[in-house]
């Protein structure tokens, strides 16, 4: 199994984590979104996914695109540890928190949106920073809503094990704190992050272990 990756990148550091809780072993590709205009272009990366996105995930020839999909696909084809509930209306409600991260916050602050508002657009440094934190904190806040607001929670996300809804969620914090956004409004939100960093599944999928960090 091979996984193309950015170190920094939110999408993958979610498949990280969910190879990670696996147990699952594979091999390391970096792919730099920014050294050489952005490695991604490149045709024989652009040949395994035509979106120019990491990550992919490469199974014995089965590629994979997208991180959520990837991390279902895991889920199903190595069970253990489950990483969505065994009940439907669980799994409707992991799924859901995994959403607010993947859609409703993620597509307004990734690298290509960042890289169009000041390119483009021409906005300053400034402006696109508050444009960042904006998206994060309001959407932040809407997951710790979700959250503070159900009995369901628990240590993690959703329950007392860890569920795609975390490996959705700690990647997001990591930008956070990157961007200096204000955290101090998602106190829910945060416990359930300190207590998934103690986790070696987590601690080992930051952006800083891996093997392209810079």
């Amino acid at each position: 199994m091979r996984l193309y990756s950015y170190f920094r990148s939110s999408a993958s550091f979610r498949v990280r984590i969910a190879l990670a809780l696996k147990g699952v072993d594979y091999e390391y590709s970096a792919v730099h979104l920014v050294k050489e205009g952005g490695q991604q272009f490149a045709a024989d990366f652009r040949a395994l996914n035509p979106a120019a996105l990491v990550p992919v995930l490469d199974d014995d020839g089965a590629i994979l695109t997208q991180s959520l999909a990837i991390i279902e696909y895991l889920d199903e084809t190595r069970p253990q540890p489950p990483l969505l509930p065994a009940d439907a209306a669980g799994r409707a409600r992991v799924r859901a928190l995994a959403l607010a991260v993947a859609c409703e916050i993620h597509p307004l602050n990734n690298l290509r949106v960042l890289g169009y508002l000041s390119r483009t657009l021409g906005i300053t440094e400034d402006q696109k920073n508050a444009w960042y934190r904006h998206w994060v904190e309001t959407g932040l806040e809407t997951v710790e809503a979700m959250l503070a607001g159900d009995a369901r929670t628990g240590a993690f996300c959703h329950g007392d094990a860890p569920t795609m809804a975390d490996v959705l969620l700690v990647p997001q914090i990591f930008n956070a704190m990157r961007f200096n956004c204000r955290l101090d409004h998602v106190p829910t939100v945060m416990r359930i992050h300190r207590h998934c960093m103690d986790l070696p599944a987590f601690a080992m999928s930051v952006p800083a272990e891996q093997p392209d960090a810079d």
